[in-house]
């Protein structure tokens, strides 16, 4: 369509074409160019999306006047540098979580946002399932009263992704599940119960499994096989409390690695209901007539969450909409996961700003 707004992805690994299939989704959105620095991989996932346009430089895909937006699908540590140069090369940009390295990172990726006057849409998927859809319903219509507590549980029992490679680099990716798998429920919740005001938290992380790294047993591995050249010097697990001022708080599990059933979900409590959500059907815990009653909330399903969240990006590039998730709230997950490594690291419960 001519109208389509054009669309270049950078980084087309796993998520890079997960991003193209999402655009292809999108009636508003046309993917017209890729770039990769593997150029096996670039030829291959061209031929897989029907783009002809293949670019081995991301200057130069950036400097292409037929490109309005971009995916930034790349290493942690590429993630500012990558999304600066986007923006002053006149590109909106949605951006693959987490945002950067440090929160530092994403306040320089924002203050690019405002010299270009472009949109920065975060890649918080999550948001974008059905349950949490629903559950945002619920939560700002009052169904779950003042909500006082969160929990947060991540968990695999063998789930390194990568091992020695980028994923457990901490100079490329800046931690382990916590800045993985974690920041996708820190921005859930708070997402979700409209906290954006974590003021304290204190944590522990361990790493525990992944070295030595020939030691390591497991059943699959996303992002491998594993290089037992490379690195591994992240976390495999961490655990901990937020404060949100003397409103709330929440207790997190986060892990790759433990021998533990793998769980993932997060539960909110209020005043008036409890939900939790990623642990089977989504059912509020109440009371209705002066008994207590467990509601199991209807909610569509089969919604894809990526074109979901690339649909909105699109309306937002088109000035139809917000974005997602904003850069403002990716620099607040970006603070809370700093506090987190450095509350675990100095043995302490750390402050907020």
């Amino acid at each position: 369509m001519a109208n389509q707004v054009k669309v270049g992805i950078i980084g087309v690994g796993t998520i890079g074409s997960v991003h193209a299939d999402a655009y292809a989704k999108v009636a508003d959105a046309g993917v017209v160019a890729l770039c990769d620095i593997l150029p096996d991989r670039l030829r291959e996932k061209g031929s897989r999306h029907g783009v002809e346009k293949l670019y081995e430089n991301y200057h130069d895909l950036l400097a292409d006047p037929e490109i309005e937006a971009v995916s930034v699908c790349v290493p942690n540590d590429l993630h500012m540098e990558i999304a600066v140069a986007a923006f002053d090369a006149g590109k909106h940009v949605m951006l693959e979580k987490p945002m950067a390295m440090s929160t530092a990172q994403g306040m320089a990726i924002c203050a690019a946002r405002d010299r270009a006057g472009k949109v920065l849409q975060m890649g918080m998927v999550t948001r974008q399932r059905d349950e949490a859809q629903v559950l945002k319903e619920l939560i700002d219509n009052g169904d779950l009263g003042d909500i006082y507590h969160i929990r947060v549980v991540l968990t695999r029992r063998r789930g390194i992704p990568g091992l020695g490679g980028w994923f457990t680099t901490k100079a490329r990716s800046g931690g382990g599940p916590l800045i993985d798998i974690g920041v996708h429920y820190f921005d859930l919740t708070m997402w979700l119960s409209g906290l954006w005001n974590p003021t304290a938290v204190s944590a522990t992380i361990y790493s525990k499994f992944g070295s030595p790294m020939e030691n390591y047993h497991y059943v699959s591995m996303w992002a491998g096989p594993p290089d037992f050249s490379g690195v591994f010097d992240v976390e495999d697990y961490a655990c901990g409390t937020v404060r949100f001022g003397g409103k709330a708080s929440m207790n997190f599990d986060v892990s790759w690695a433990a021998n533990t059933p793998g769980e993932c979900y997060a539960e909110i409590l209020g005043t008036k209901g409890g939900v939790r959500m990623g642990s089977g059907p989504l059912t509020l815990l109440t009371e209705f007539e002066d008994r207590l009653a467990d509601i199991k909330v209807q909610h569509s399903t089969g919604t894809d969450p990526f074109a979901a969240e690339m649909t909105k990006y699109i309306a937002a590039v088109r000035g139809e909409g917000p974005p997602a998730a904003t850069g403002e709230e990716g620099v607040i997950v970006m603070k809370l996961i700093d506090a987190i490594y450095q509350s675990a690291h100095e043995g302490r419960e750390v402050a907020i700003d």
